[in-house]
């Protein structure tokens, strides 16, 4: 039933019952119903203005599944708020072979409506550093490493051929606190996501580029692309398996770093939150003379925060 016919038919009940109704609460009847029917034809439901409502009395919305949440957590630019917490451990690492890096990634994301069109999507990674003989000679470090922060202007609507994207900026802080665990350099440049839902499937590509544009003259510029190619395939069990390299190439050093990282997750709720824990593996296929070697892992949750 059309908007206009939902009107028609509450102007209709008035005049003929012969009850006077409110023009706010017509608005508001006609705008829950034309929400209902947008829950209908789209599951993912908007974090921010435009929110998809139930018709139920207390206009409270139905909670999405297990499954519907862990597609929406594989889209990086899906409206809805999560606190991944990644934790990842390297070896192999230095000149002579014999370091390892522990590091915490937290990765909160927070999406924002800014029009009937279109979201910002915020997406920070504050990286927490343990390493461990990485710098011959210089023993371990421990600290926070330099923040990166990407902004995405996302289109609410897919594409006509069902793609979601996202483009942007991204800036890199120079917030290390030991120059070890940090470059000591702002940096800027573009960030972009292409990625498509066909079913249990999710594939798709996020990539950036980042020039450094200020900081400390006596530290190597920067100048390196990043590409992350992924695909992911959730059961209706809300088990997901996802196979992506977090690929990058320093075009000042002309030097490639390409993990191949496996990870299976699984959605599910502790009381009335939703956690999402996954566990993987990752090869590295290529890196610098100095950069991690064979086999790491990868392990974490993520906060869910459906609206």
């Amino acid at each position: 039933m059309k908007y206009s016919h939902v009107v028609f038919f509450i102007v209709f009940f008035a005049c003929f019952t012969s009850q006077a109704t409110a023009t706010t609460q017509k608005d508001t009847i006609a705008h829950e119903y034309i929400q209902n029917l947008v829950r209908d034809a789209d599951s993912r439901a908007c974090f921010l203005s435009g929110a998809v409502q139930n018709q139920a009395p207390k206009n409270t919305p139905a909670p999405l599944s297990n499954e519907a949440l862990a597609k929406k957590l594989a889209n990086p630019v899906a409206t809805m708020i999560s606190v991944p917490f990644q934790f990842n451990y390297d070896r192999n690492i230095g000149s002579d072979d014999k370091g390892k890096r522990f590091l915490l990634n937290i990765q909160p994301v927070v999406p924002f409506s800014i029009s009937e069109d279109w979201n910002i999507i915020s997406r920070t990674i504050l990286p927490v550093i343990h390493q461990e003989d990485v710098i011959a000679g210089e023993g371990d470090q421990t600290g926070l490493g330099d923040i990166a922060q990407s902004i995405f202007f996302s289109p609410k609507e897919k594409t006509e051929n069902g793609w979601i994207i996202g483009v942007g900026p991204i800036v890199t802080l120079p917030t290390a606190t030991n120059s070890l665990l940090g470059s000591e350099k702002w940096g800027i440049g573009p960030t972009f996501v292409g990625l498509k839902q066909d079913g249990p499937w999710t594939y798709g590509v996020l990539a950036n580029h980042v020039w450094s544009v200020a900081g400390k003259k006596d530290r190597s510029d920067i100048s390196a692309s990043f590409i992350q190619p992924f695909v992911s395939y959730t059961t209706p069990d809300a088990v997901t398996f996802s196979l992506q390299t977090e690929s990058s190439y320093n075009w000042e050093t002309e030097q490639w770093s390409v993990p191949i990282e496996g990870v299976v997750s699984k959605l599910t709720k502790i009381g009335n939150q939703s956690v999402n824990f996954y566990v993987g593996l990752k090869y590295w296929a290529d890196s610098p003379d100095s950069g991690p070697e064979g086999i790491g892992f990868r392990a974490g949750f993520t906060l869910l925060f459906p609206q």
